[in-house]
């Protein structure tokens, strides 16, 4: 990783911003254009259009049909991958630097001029059916999505991202193309370029392939305030044919602009990040043999997100597994991590940046978050500082202000009955 990202920063006429870095290790460049056209955007009582649009965004254009899109990247070694999220669609490529402009533009074409044909409308749909029939017989996602819906109720944040099998099916070829019309413009969009190209030269080319594109500004998106819970919830999703149960166990936390985000993001690494799980993998998995995999995440978003403990467990471990997570969580609460707890989850995510940072996706990736999230451009600079200032008094507050098992949201899927306490 260079000593600094010094990226530069563009915000052309019409509203696109270019983030451009220079990395010449290798002679190639990667492209990453994410646009404000995630799950949160999608009509009301339609969900899963924004996941619909990123399969079928890149299968034809108003000039080049979808099989000319394929060969001209597979000429060049390219693999146009799309995804989507809450709040944004991320096209994202890797080319070499000589196929740099052709390659931007056939990225610009796809982003501006999709055509959504209504065979290829109708395959992906297909496509998008059978995945959300899988989720449908999968305990795991069955689980993570039951524990949003308890914490998010009536929140968008609660739907599930790739909409339900009768949403999907009568979702038509227009319904994708008003989407298209109603969320991407240039003032939506933000264009990562890293690698092996001059950072002004490379703004140039963004402006001239991207410069006449016009359209409304998006409006944004109308996120109704989190309520955190007030009392332990559960459900039970009885899926008494599979093997294994799936435990989501979870809160509802801070944003990721809050400052005291690192504060949490220490603690969370704590409980369930660090080694082999943190403290809950070392006390379920690997000292009480209770758990398949047991891990804690946090998602602080652009509203408060999600701290969430993930637990597999057998049938008959899901009661003492749950009491476990229970008290985990709880010592976390009354004693906050322990100083070289802290100072070890320290060392590791502060080491960990410059990996996440080796290669020129990775590093195109992590200006997007920055961009999205307002953290500046000297974050890269920064970071390492802002975790190492955390106190231990920090990460406990952080603690004591989130994990409440009085409060916990608990879904388990799988194979058992309704006996949760």
């Amino acid at each position: 990783m260079p000593s600094s990202l010094a990226p530069v920063r563009r915000v052309l006429d019409h509203g696109v911003i270019v983030l451009a870095a220079a990395s010449p290790a290798t002679p190639a460049v990667a492209i990453n254009a994410t646009v404000q056209a995630g799950g949160v955007f999608d009509p009301p009582g339609l969900p899963g259009v924004a996941h619909l649009v990123a399969r079928v965004l890149d299968r034809g254009t108003a000039t080049r049909p979808a099989e000319r899109i394929a060969e001209d990247l597979d000429d060049r070694g390219v693999t146009l991958s799309i995804s989507v999220n809450r709040h944004v669609l991320t096209l994202a490529c890797t080319c070499l630097s000589e196929d740099f402009e052709a390659v931007l533009a056939i990225v610009g074409d796809v982003l501006e001029h999709p055509v959504f044909p209504g065979e290829q409308v109708a395959l992906r749909r297909a496509e998008l059916v059978t995945a959300i029939r899988q989720d449908e017989d999968s305990p795991a996602a069955m689980a993570g999505e039951g524990l949003l819906r308890l914490l998010y109720p009536g929140h968008p944040y609660a739907v599930r991202p790739r909409g339900t099998v009768e949403s999907v099916s009568r979702t038509s070829n227009e319904d994708l193309r008003a989407f298209h019309r109603a969320r991407f413009a240039p003032s939506a969009l933000s264009l990562a370029v890293v690698g092996d190209v001059e950072p002004s030269w490379a703004v140039e080319q963004v402006e001239r392939i991207l410069g006449r594109w016009s359209a409304p500004a998006p409006s944004p998106p109308d996120l109704p305030p989190v309520a955190r819970p007030s009392a332990r919830q559960r459900l039970v999703l009885p899926m008494m044919d599979k093997a294994q149960a799936d435990v989501a166990y979870g809160f509802t936390t801070i944003t990721r602009s809050d400052p005291e985000y690192y504060a949490y993001w220490l603690m969370n690494h704590v409980l369930g990040q660090y080694a082999l799980g943190g403290r809950l993998g070392d006390s379920i998995r690997e000292r009480q043999g209770m758990a398949y995999y047991v891990f804690s995440a946090l998602d602080a978003n652009v509203v408060p997100g999600p701290l969430v403990v993930r637990a597999g467990v057998s049938p008959g471990n899901v009661d003492r597994a749950i009491a476990s997570i229970d008290e985990e969580v709880a010592a976390m609460a009354r004693e906050g991590p322990t100083a070289q707890e802290l100072e070890a989850s320290k060392r590791y995510l502060v080491g960990s940046l410059p990996r996440a940072l080796e290669t020129n996706p990775g590093i195109a990736s992590f200006l997007q978050m920055v961009e999205l999230f307002d953290l500046g451009l000297d974050y890269d600079r920064r970071l390492p500082d802002l975790l190492e200032r955390v106190t231990r008094e920090e990460a406990h507050a952080a603690a004591r202000r989130v994990l409440d098992p009085g409060r916990a949201a608990v879904v388990v899927a799988g194979p058992y009955g309704d006996r949760l306490g």
